[in-house]
């Protein structure tokens, strides 16, 4: 199998246009046309990862967290980045990370994390916005139908919960064919008026080049008339963190006991439990402090995250409890969903999950 099967799959599932500007998410080492036999999937990049990549024969490694974040201008070894860099290199081991990108997508990281800590009812905590086109085209009556349904079946037309979303207004259109064109209607030389509809609807950035190839690819006209407009709409299937509820209100206490049994931590950080019971569960795998306003602003009781810094946690006293569950442990879920995913897609195709713990954080 090519490289670029999985990464394209991969990115077709968490696109790399979604992963936030620090990031590096993508292939790191290696080339898409490069034929891959095994792969291991991990959080980190560690030497020790390296080693089981290499005891196992694997000729990619699959990471959430990009070895490289930031440039390299020599590549001379004796630090941990450089020395795993040229060890992949010179063992023709591929790299691939698949980060923000994949934190930011409805089934990503976040819906694993409260799968686990079992919560229902859930939404994107802080959708994005600027990731939504209107897409408008003009098609003759006869083909109306067959294009808007193309439209659809490339991932145009939901908002929200509902698909297949359209509006369409009929209308004359007018054109003429210049020489040495192939009209679908009319005659060259000659002004045209065709019976048309105006079909309009929502279209994802990140699905916008496959609904415009399936247009091309279905609609009768030579030249077609389309617009596309940028909306300042939120999108609800994109955005940091993740809001849901629980099957009934629980005593703080209970609920802590639980993150820390899910997550299997060691231990757990938490502000003064609130007296009420809890129902409604902010959380965000990782480094997800800056969605602390964004949880408490819609309700939340309590929010879990990794990485929460000492003055925060003197925020929201007595009204959301701020939990910090460490961020490998609120992560480590990736590797399972992206073994999911791929073994799905790819079903005889050579997985592993490492077994190394590649958790930086140890307590005494």
């Amino acid at each position: 199998m090519k490289l670029k099967e999985i990464t394209q799959y991969l990115e077709s599932i968490a696109p790399l246009s979604l992963q936030e500007s620090y990031d590096n998410a993508g292939l790191i080492i290696g080339s898409q046309e490069k034929e891959i036999h095994k792969a291991l999937i991990t959080l980190d990049v560690t030497p020790e990862v390296m080693n089981e990549a290499l005891s196992l024969s694997c000729d990619l490694i699959i990471a959430h967290h990009p070895l490289i974040f930031k440039g390299i201008k020599k590549l001379n070894g004796g630090n941990m980045v450089e020395d795993l860099v040229i060890k992949a290199i010179q063992n023709n081991i591929a790299l691939y990370a698949i980060h923000t990108n994949l934190d930011n997508v409805f089934d990503g990281v976040n819906a694993m994390l409260a799968k686990k800590l079992g919560l229902k009812n859930t939404r994107i905590l802080s959708p994005m916005s600027n990731q939504l086109n209107k897409l408008v085209v003009f098609c003759p009556e006869t083909h109306a139908e067959i294009v808007r349904n193309a439209l659809f079946e490339a991932g145009a037309g939901s908002i929200g919960e509902y698909s297949h979303c359209s509006f369409n207004a009929p209308g004359d259109g007018s054109f003429k064919a210049s020489e040495g064109t192939h009209p679908f209607v009319g005659t060259i030389g000659a002004i045209h008026f065709e019976k048309e509809i105006r079909v309009e609807t929502v279209v994802p950035k990140v699905k916008l080049s496959a609904v415009l190839k399936a247009m091309h690819q279905v609609h009768p006209y030579e030249e077609i008339a389309y617009d596309l407009y940028p909306l300042n709409n939120s999108w609800d299937k994109i955005g940091a963190g993740m809001i849901g509820e629980l099957d009934e209100e629980t005593p703080v206490e209970e609920f802590l006991k639980n993150v820390k049994k899910s997550l299997k931590a060691d231990r757990i950080r938490h502000s003064l439990p609130i007296k009420q019971k809890i129902k409604k569960v902010a959380i965000c795998g990782g480094s997800g402090s800056f969605l602390m306003h964004d949880a408490y602003r819609q309700g939340a009781q309590i929010f879990v995250t990794g990485d929460i810094k000492y003055h925060d946690f003197f925020q929201y006293e007595n009204e959301m409890t701020l939990v910090d569950a460490g961020h490998y442990e609120t992560e480590q879920f990736t590797k399972s969903l992206l073994f999911e995913l791929l073994t799905k897609k790819f079903p005889t195709f050579a997985l592993q999950i490492s077994k190394i713990n590649t958790n930086p954080i140890s307590f005494l």
